[in-house]
């Protein structure tokens, strides 16, 4: 009665299951980012090609909702178990949104569970017809106190969620042109980083050494440092070429010795097959620069002073202003903006709704997805300079104090925002009241409205008018504002010399 197989391909086709009542799993799981490392390429090639509706960057399990659900007769169930990225982006678009979309009825789910084995993930469960269903439809889900509740809905959506379905929002052209968000960098091994001390005794010796020799930032020094101070510097040679790299003696010498036999041993591997392609043959040509340096965050830098960061990964909505001067590592997310309107909107309760609605997870902590929040968040479009004036006055006020309290109390920015889950009167949860109010002034949206609706009804609008070549506002400080300087201050995280 078992058979050993693969399920999901015979050859290069997909192989047919037999005819069934249901069908019941707990499919293997695998994520997107390490599917070719467990798979091999081949496999990973004949896989996607036998599954051409399947998103390239969706995790492992989805291949099974997507076979399981063409596999059913009209009237015929299905229950399967996926980690709750099934819930989000391509993994869903492959799975869930598929299924609603080709005949399917959601009428039982799970929306988030920690796993009860060994693995440290967070699962869903979903239960689904092929065809209409009449009875009551069941959504489950844990509390703030971990007790699992359940609501009768008379839509389960492919979200699996309680709130309104931001799935059909649109990619906005005017968020991604011009580019204001970036990734951090990747240094791609630990030759290009030094401790600190050994920085800071080196510039000392080579103060010229300081145009390439720059603190390096990472998520979790963000928001757990005191003062949000890096621990290592970075040895950034993004744009010089061989001979101008070699004249920072000191820094150069450390990287042929520690980084230079790395990347040639990478690449004689790549050449000799006995790795997948990852880029090391050429990497050999510019040995002496950072993995991924984002070239083009590094260019946005030089005509600012500062510019707004967030962790990638977090269970809490902590925007920090940094010195231009600080290297964002890529566990940090760079948005270009020096301005407080800016802040105060990238601050705000709405974007922190979206960004729970819109992002990945990795386990409980929310994933800051470039291309499914920020590209689809939408600004608002037409506020007043008194309301862009409010919005800025507000962001301040709250930076400042917030810096201050940091200071006085001694906290880092983790400490201080786990005060708000704390009930009781906190001066910080005021300030970001204060903020959230005249942001919601700013989009024009009624107070107590649902704020995801909302949102999502102006990411139309605005998709609208760009498709019929009218002009929409992108994010950012607004013309109406006028002179920018009166949004702008000094106050950032830079480096503290020990």
């Amino acid at each position: 009665n078992i058979i050993c197989a693969d399920a999901l391909l015979d050859g290069n086709n997909p192989r047919q299951w037999p005819a069934v009542d249901v069908i019941i799993g707990n499919p293997p799981y695998q994520s997107k980012n390490k599917m070719q490392q467990e798979l091999g390429a081949g496999y990973l090639n004949r896989l996607r090609a036998a599954y051409p509706d399947v998103p390239g960057r969706a995790d492992f399990c989805v291949y099974w909702f997507h076979k399981a659900h063409n596999h059913l007769n009209d009237g015929v169930r299905a229950g399967l178990v996926a980690t709750n990225t099934i819930r989000q982006n391509y993994s869903r678009e492959g799975s869930l949104d598929y299924i609603v979309k080709n005949g399917g009825t959601i009428f039982n789910a799970v929306s988030s569970q920690d796993w009860s084995g060994d693995a440290a993930v967070f699962v869903s469960v979903v239960n689904w017809i092929k065809g209409d269903y009449a009875g009551d439809k069941v959504l489950y889900f844990y509390d703030a106190k971990n007790n699992l509740q359940s609501v009768v809905q008379p839509v389960i959506n492919s979200s699996l969620s309680l709130e309104v379905d931001v799935a059909t929002a649109y990619v906005l052209a005017s968020n991604r042109h011009p580019k204001k968000i970036f990734q951090g960098q990747t240094h791609g091994h630990e030759g290009f980083l030094l401790p600190v001390k050994d920085a800071q005794k080196l510039l000392q010796q080579h103060p010229n050494h300081a145009e390439v020799l720059k603190p390096f930032l990472i998520g979790d020094e963000l928001l757990s440092n005191a003062q949000s101070q890096p621990e290592r510097f970075v040895i950034d040679m993004t744009f010089k070429d061989l001979i101008g790299a070699s004249t920072y003696t000191r820094l150069f010498s450390t990287l042929e010795k520690k980084v230079l036999p790395h990347i040639q041993q990478k690449a004689e591997d790549e050449i000799n097959g006995k790795t997948s392609s990852n880029g090391h043959a050429n990497q050999l040509n510019t040995w002496w620069k950072m993995w991924r340096r984002r070239e083009d965050l590094l260019v946005e830098l030089q005509t600012l002073n500062r510019f707004v960061v967030c962790s990638r990964v977090s269970k809490r909505p902590i925007f920090e202003f940094i010195s231009s001067d600080i290297r964002p590592n890529d566990a940090l997310i760079g948005f270009t903006f020096d301005d407080y309107y800016s802040f105060g909107i990238i601050q705000s309760n709405a974007h922190w709704e979206w960004w729970k609605a819109k992002c990945s997870t990795l386990e409980e902590r929310l994933r800051y997805t470039t291309n499914t929040v920020w590209d689809t968040f939408p600004w608002p479009q037409n506020p007043t300079k008194g309301q862009i004036d409010k919005v800025a006055k507000a962001a301040q006020q709250l930076h400042q104090q917030r810096t201050q309290m940091l200071r006085d109390y001694k906290m880092s920015l983790r400490d201080l925002y786990r005060t708000l889950e704390k009930p009781g009167k906190n001066a910080l949860r005021v300030l970001h009241e204060t903020l959230d109010k005249a942001v919601l002034d700013a989009y024009g949206f009624v107070p107590g409205t649902d704020l995801l609706t909302n949102l999502l009804t102006l990411n139309h609008e605005i998709a609208g008018r760009e498709r019929a070549g009218l002009p929409v506002q992108s994010p950012g400080l607004l013309a109406v504002a006028g002179d920018a300087a009166p949004y702008i201050t000094g106050d950032c995280v830079r480096f503290i010399k020990p």
